[in-house]
């Protein structure tokens, strides 16, 4: 499973959590999110302008 970050203010969407608050269940991969997916906590982007991080 992979983890992608806001550029703007750093939140991490990690497929193993998911996004509970927007719907998106645990295990959810970042495919299955719509490309108009903003980023939760800060609403400046969206999901093309997330970047894979590797830990």
């Amino acid at each position: 499973m992979s983890k992608y970050q806001c550029p703007d203010c750093g939140y991490v969407y990690d497929e193993t959590q998911g996004c509970e608050e927007e719907g998106y269940a645990p295990g959810t991969e970042w495919e299955d999110i719509p490309d108009d997916f903003p980023c939760p906590e800060c609403f400046v982007r969206d999901k093309p302008d997330f970047v894979e991080i590797n830990e």
